[in-house]
């Protein structure tokens, strides 16, 4: 079963992305680009 998550940027705190992650004990990081920071940074999943 998957559910919703929201990715928030690891430099700024800026959410910019969500996906549907799995429901397993950790969490998700993919490096993505954040139009806050100009730049591709490790985004991680937020409660």
């Amino acid at each position: 079963m998957t559910k919703k998550v929201i990715l928030a940027c690891s430099v700024c705190g800026s959410r910019n992305y969500s996906t549907a992650g799995k429901n397993d004990s950790e969490r998700l990081e993919l490096k993505k680009f954040c139009s806050t920071c100009s730049t591709h940074t490790i985004h991680r999943e937020t409660k």
